[in-house]
């Protein structure tokens, strides 16, 4: 009888949720910042998209977006090779800020699939069980794949193409993964669950922007943050580490596969945790 109860009760919590989100759904008044429940329901309307894609397109989007991340790394090479010489290396390293946002802009105003934007804003109807957990590890998987495979081509062509071109050397591409890779295990896991917390806050964020010039500045805040205080993002970290493990004998197969897995968790941790766990329980602790 208790059980009934308690299920009574949470069956009726979660009507009252999916209710006060409903009022959300037509409410938006472009003249007036978004309120918290109407970012929510925008997120979880997203979310559910994704959700319903097929396997095929979600490892399309995904793997496109593994593509297009390069684009960063391409600039980052470029802008080490151009500056080697003439100012300190630490100095080379801040001024890429100026660059690593590019990928971001093309992947996410081009409607790919980033697992760190995806992190936090698909474990939402979980939360709001609409979603199962293993359906969303299974999505998860398949984002990650696609990113990770996108990444790898994209590896092979730059460290070929850049050198081919003049614009860049492979000593840019040794530089840049051992920065990345250089750390402990401990400090690539905090440093990603921050990138993690950054990029589902950038997905929180971008729902509340109306144009976009403000959605491509949000991008460049966020990203900017990241790569000026060198946390750890896994999907561009995974370009900038098997470039190097491709190219240069300083990049071990145990470096890359340690940086990666440890990114990647960091990044799921942050995403879920800070950003989509937090703010749907501030909204659901709203609810009567």
């Amino acid at each position: 009888m208790k059980e009934e109860k308690e299920i009574a009760g949470e069956e009726q919590k979660q009507e009252n949720i999916d209710s006060e989100l409903n009022e959300h759904k037509d409410s938006r008044d472009e003249n007036k910042a978004s309120e918290h429940g109407e970012i929510l329901n925008d997120q979880l309307e997203e979310a559910k998209k994704v959700f319903d894609y097929s396997t095929k397109s979600i490892v399309l989007c995904s793997f496109t977006a593994g593509l297009e991340i390069g684009f960063s790394f391409l600039l980052m090479c470029t802008v080490f090779t151009f500056f080697d010489g003439k100012i300190a290396e630490d100095s080379i390293f801040k001024l890429m800020t100026f660059v690593y946002p590019a990928g971001f802009i093309l992947i996410i105003l081009g409607k790919s699939l980033l697992f760190t934007e995806q992190t936090s804003l698909l474990s939402l109807p979980v939360l709001n069980k609409k979603q199962s957990v293993s359906k969303l590890l299974k999505l998860w998987g398949l984002v990650i794949f696609g990113n990770l495979a996108g990444g790898w081509l994209m590896s092979a062509l730059l460290i070929w193409i850049g050198p081919a071109l003049g614009i860049f050397n492979l000593l840019a591409v040794e530089k840049i993964a051992s920065h990345v890779a250089s750390f402990s295990p401990q400090v690539i896991l905090v440093s990603a669950i921050l990138a993690g917390w950054l990029m589902g806050l950038l997905s929180w964020l971008l729902s509340s922007a109306q144009d976009t010039v403000s959605r491509i500045l949000l991008i460049i805040m966020i990203t900017g943050i990241m790569a000026f205080t060198s946390l750890h993002h896994s999907i561009v970290g995974n370009v900038e580490v098997f470039a190097g493990l491709l190219s240069s004998p300083k990049i071990s197969i145990s470096d890359y596969l340690t940086f990666e897995s440890v990114a990647l968790l960091g990044n799921a941790i942050g995403g879920v945790v800070f950003v989509a766990l937090l703010k749907y329980r501030a909204f659901v602790y709203n609810v009567d």
